[in-house]
């Protein structure tokens, strides 16, 4: 593709080429002799190809401007830049053909043209899906899947781009990331697009808005699930991590050229909810236990097995079951009823769909054992979601609930105190661990687990006074997450509720700068069978 038609996605400032020494301000007007074919697009200058484009974006942890000279010798045909960049003139007749007539382009923000230009060179995949974007503190993984399933039962061919990974036809994919960068976003898009995939649900996280991954991917519905307190190490405060969020239906839905038929779902049982849904500038379903609502609940009951119930839309009502458990998932059921509607989905689609969903990896997925025990691993990694996995499984559990879990390092420190407070409150014994520490002392996190946990439970247990079970309400603190999980099954008894929270579907475990292969699921399932094992042996 010519470098000339993909600029035209991008607001320029000012462009050159080295060797030439000139600049030509407000447009880029590239001549037929100075207008490169671009074969690929890069952010990654080690992954920069002959004739590529090289997009230079700050990162977290590292910037890109740094790596363009890099980009360079690896045969950038073009570079674009939100910093000024020097046109290098000091070659040598080996990197002569690699730096002379390199085109600079500068920007006033390189992540949005970023965006831009990878929409453009991919040929604007998003135009011609259905693309259901979903943002929120929690439940966003768990809709995805309850609307994969709904679109599957309607003979949709979709498309899942989430935490989890991303997936289409069959195939399953690793994805570092909730919301990959826009490169590989438009890349992923296309690819869904070429295979027939018609729609495509997108989990939207607040750092692919305030990033512009998301830009330019034009959405057809929106849901918010709720807002609660998380990732203030990146943004600072919760009103800076609201406006964020918000951005996606004040911005993004109602501009572009599906802004006339774009879709908000909102989940009004969450305050932030109910204030957006009534400043929605674009047509909007909403989703809550009470009447006023557009999706609501006419009967629910939940309990371990799962929830039963009926549910009221504008196509009429209908009865479902579901295995998924707690009283949180009732709302992501309600959400995504609501895109299900939105997309004018049968009502006999959407009830399959929901049915159809036995469990969600790492969202209070149940690991069994035959050992009279509800062990259950589950993500929750924020004090709202940790919250309403313990109250629905204490709502339900007639015998006593053991909670293991930990926080992550180099993330938001404030959460730490607010997670030990819940555990301690909402449990019979709070197991204290490691989480994913990364470059944090993990016994300094505990500590900060413990500042909070011990306002609502004081009495703490060595190691050993739990290897035959607990009598009263109290915590322990064991730092090795393995050795935690086992303490925690093994001081359960026949009906106890155990809860491995935090880590969810993740197969790792960061320690300082190494990550190790570790799955709660598969620890804990070794324990079940180790601990079924040693009753055994005892009673033969």
């Amino acid at each position: 593709m010519k470098l000339s038609r993909i600029l035209k996605a991008v607001k320029v400032n000012s462009i050159c080429r080295t060797g030439e020494g000139t600049a030509k301000k407000d447009g880029f007007g590239l001549s037929s002799n100075h207008d490169p074919d671009i074969n690929s697009l890069h952010y990654r200058a080690q992954d920069v190809k002959l004739g590529g484009l090289f997009v230079a974006i700050p990162g977290l942890l590292a910037d890109g401007h740094d790596f363009i000279d890099q980009a360079r010798m690896r045969g950038a045909h073009a570079i674009i830049s939100q910093k000024p960049v020097q046109p290098d003139n000091s070659v040598t007749e080996n990197t002569r053909q690699i730096k002379d007539g390199l085109t600079i382009i500068e920007v006033d923000n390189s992540r949005k043209a970023l965006a831009g230009i990878s929409a453009a060179f991919f040929g604007n995949p998003s135009q011609k899906l259905n693309i259901i974007g979903i943002t929120g503190t929690n439940g966003k993984t768990t809709i995805t899947y309850l609307i994969e399933s709904m679109l599957s039962a309607a003979g949709l061919k979709s498309g899942v781009i989430g935490t989890i990974n991303y997936r289409y036809m069959g195939k399953v994919f690793e994805n570092p990331v909730t919301t990959p960068e826009s490169m590989d976003l438009q890349k992923i898009l296309a690819e869904m697009l070429k295979k027939e995939v018609t729609h495509v649900v997108l989990e939207v996280s607040s750092h692919a808005i305030d990033l512009f991954r998301v830009e330019n991917c034009l959405i057809d519905t929106g849901v918010f699930t709720n807002l609660t307190q998380d990732h203030l190490d990146y943004h600072g405060d919760m009103n800076s991590y609201w406006l964020c969020k918000k951005r996606m239906f004040t911005e993004y839905l109602p501009s572009g050229p599906k802004k006339d038929r774009a879709v908000a779902v909102i989940n009004r049982d969450n305050p932030k909810g109910r204030e957006l849904f009534n400043i929605l500038p674009v047509r909007g379903i909403s989703t809550g236990h009470s009447t006023d609502n557009i999706i609501w609940p006419k009967i629910i009951k939940h309990d371990l097995s799962g929830i039963v119930g009926n549910i009221s839309t504008p196509a009429g009502s209908f009865d479902f079951k579901s295995p998924l458990v707690g009283k949180h998932n009732i709302e992501n059921i309600l959400s995504a009823v609501g895109v299900g509607i939105a997309l004018d989905l049968s009502l006999d689609d959407i009830k399959a769909g929901i049915e159809n969903v036995l469990s969600i990896p790492g969202r209070l997925e149940r690991i069994t054992g035959n050992n009279g025990r509800f062990v259950y691993v589950d993500y929750a990694h924020t004090p709202d979601a940790l919250g309403n996995v313990l109250t629905s499984l204490k709502a339900v559990s007639d015998k006593k609930i053991i909670c293991v879990f930990g926080c992550g390092g180099d993330r938001d420190r404030e959460k730490r105190p607010l997670m030990g407070e819940i555990a301690g409150r909402l449990c019979d014994l709070a197991i204290v661990t490691s989480d994913n520490p990364r470059t944090e002392d993990p016994e300094k996190i505990i500590e900060q687990i413990l500042s909070g946990l011990k306002k609502t439970c004081n009495h703490e247990y060595s190691l050993s006074n739990l290897k035959t079970g607990f009598d009263k309400k109290g915590y322990v603190i064991e730092p090795d997450r393995r050795n935690a999980i086992k303490l925690g099954i093994a001081a359960s008894r026949q009906g106890d509720t155990v809860l491995i929270a935090g880590k969810g579907h993740e197969t790792y475990q960061i320690l300082c700068k190494k990550t190790i292969s570790f799955d709660d699921r598969k620890e804990a399932k070794q324990a079940l069978l180790n601990e079924a094992q040693s009753t055994k042996n005892k009673s033969a």
